[in-house]
């Protein structure tokens, strides 16, 4: 094992916000303090948020009422992709239906589009992002829109979004249910396309960021497809099971309980001889199989499970899950 933290080879931080600094309203415990730690260690730090509901003033605010640190321009949204995106691909003054927040509006509206509310209105466009307000009317007005020919952006397409009380449906089904009633799919503007995160590494000038994120198909495969290195959080919604199971351009480089372990030294995975060992445990494949030495509840056991069963398995473009014998318990 190193003696470094794991955040000590970068020089920023880009960090999702649900099921990684906060879950609903309330802030993850640790989360808060270890953003502040960042600035006393020499790295920056950005947010890349895929939440389109919110506008990044209002997220910087709403982290700042957190006590997490948090500029405006910290805060970079799929809802600016979004809106980026369809300037490049409209004249100025065209009419974009709004299938989403006020906030959402308001970026379409900064780049010299003009936000509409109905097919009355005569847009060319459709650009749908998350709102807790979207009804059966809001996704029908988009449908009607969509099926007449408009281009269609959806700002993200995450299935589902962490929250105080648990995992709730996030844009990705009401993107799917207008997909559902058109036979058309939208142009995603966020995760996991990489032009997100390379806007946010631009913004703080930083060469070498750590990628950090709680979902693989947003935030690990935008990550890895920025080329970033990637590290997994288990405060949202993937678990130490399905990130075994990922599919090869969703696996993180690092895999950590929450952001308080960016401070902790990490383990250097060694091999020999097919066994993979991670701290104290490790794991070697056989067949569908992977055979573990060490404690369930130790993330050295699926550090070193992943290793292994990730080399067994270098190339699947599908979840394979394999069935783990655990050899000390």
């Amino acid at each position: 094992m190193t003696d470094t933290a794991l955040i000590s080879p970068f020089d920023a931080l880009l960090s999702d916000l649900d099921g990684v600094v906060y879950a609903g309203p309330h802030a993850i415990p640790g989360a808060v303090e270890s953003l502040r730690r960042l600035a006393g260690v020499g790295v920056g730090l950005g947010y890349v948020t895929n939440n389109a509901s919110r506008s990044p003033a209002q997220v910087a605010q709403h982290l700042r009422d957190l006590g997490a640190p948090a500029e405006d321009h910290q805060v970079v949204s799929s809802s600016q992709a979004a809106a980026a995106l369809l300037a490049s691909l409209l004249p100025a003054g065209a009419h974009v239906l709004i299938t989403g927040s006020a906030a959402l509006a308001q970026e379409i509206e900064l780049v010299g589009l003009v936000p509409v509310r109905g097919a009355q209105d005569d847009p060319v466009a459709v650009v749908q992002g998350f709102s807790p307000d979207i009804g059966w009317k809001d996704l029908a007005e988009a449908s009607y829109v969509v099926a007449g020919g408009a281009l269609w952006v959806a700002t993200n397409t995450d299935w589902s979004i962490p929250q105080a009380r648990g995992i709730a449906p996030g844009n990705g089904t009401l993107v799917a249910a207008v997909a559902a009633a058109t036979g058309k799919s939208p142009i995603v503007a966020g995760k996991p396309e990489a032009p997100l995160f390379h806007t946010a590494a631009k913004r703080l000038a930083a060469d070498r960021p750590l990628v950090v994120g709680d979902r693989l198909d947003t935030d690990i495969l935008g990550g890895n497809n920025a080329g970033f290195a990637t590290v997994a959080v288990l405060t949202g919604v993937d678990t130490r099971e399905s990130i075994l199971a990922a599919k090869s351009m969703e696996r993180p480089d690092f895999l950590i309980n929450d952001l308080t372990g960016l401070y902790a030294p990490y383990p250097d995975v060694e091999h020999d001889a097919g066994r993979f060992s991670s701290g104290a445990a490790s794991a070697i494949v056989r067949g569908q199989s992977v055979h573990i030495s060490g404690d369930p509840a130790d993330l050295d056991s699926w550090r070193a499970a992943c290793s292994a069963w990730w080399a067994a398995n270098p190339e699947t473009t599908s979840a394979l899950a394999p069935v783990l014998e655990w050899l000390d318990h």
